[in-house]
């Protein structure tokens, strides 16, 4: 019977030994989990945009549809906005940001460049380049929205080039925008 248990401590060791031996071994090493992308909403209040409220719409939608870390939202009546947007008589015209949340830019949509054949939802995914922090990219070619007025009256391209894209982006990403200076330049876009 003394020999049974001996027998018995000796595999009840046995196993205890290699129920353990696999737990002390490493886990393969995972790829750590992306970070998430926090994205920034800044509000518009276009509500003196008068007849430029669709072009303003479009390029607003322009900006939604091609960069991931800031969402421009549409103020609701009487609520807080950062970008203003204005019509006017003169030429377009914004404050350079990137704006913050909490902060204010102005864009003014200027109808002399509308009245001269400027396309109106290029003007205005253009001014708000201007307030995502972009500055002016003159002289410059179609295929860059900050080329502004450079690009001539023939142009209608409203989509920020790549390295437009890129530079929002790391203005607005993991909540760089509370980091990134704010420019606060008023530029205006007459050719």
């Amino acid at each position: 019977m003394l020999r049974r248990l001996s027998v018995g401590a000796m595999i009840g060791t046995a196993a205890i030994t290699l129920s353990v031996a696999p737990a002390a071994t490493a886990a393969p090493t995972q790829a750590p989990a992306p970070r998430p992308v926090l994205q920034t909403t800044l509000y518009y209040d276009d509500s003196q945009a008068a007849e430029f409220q669709n072009a303003v719409a479009a390029g607003v939608e322009v900006w939604n549809t091609n960069v991931k870390n800031v969402k421009l939202v549409e103020a609701q009546p009487g609520g807080r906005a950062e970008i203003q947007i204005i019509a006017d008589n003169g030429w377009p015209r914004a404050t350079v940001g990137p704006v913050r949340p909490g902060g204010r830019a102005t864009v003014w949509f200027g109808r002399q460049a509308v009245t001269q054949g400027y396309d109106a939802t290029r003007i205005a995914a253009h001014e708000l380049g201007h307030s995502l922090g972009l500055p002016d990219v003159k002289p410059g070619p179609c295929s860059s929205l900050m080329s502004g007025s450079t690009a001539g009256v023939s142009c209608t391209n409203p989509i920020p080039n790549s390295s437009e894209r890129s530079r929002v982006e790391a203005s607005y990403g993991f909540g760089a925008a509370s980091r990134t200076p704010f420019d606060g330049r008023i530029v205006v876009d007459a050719p």
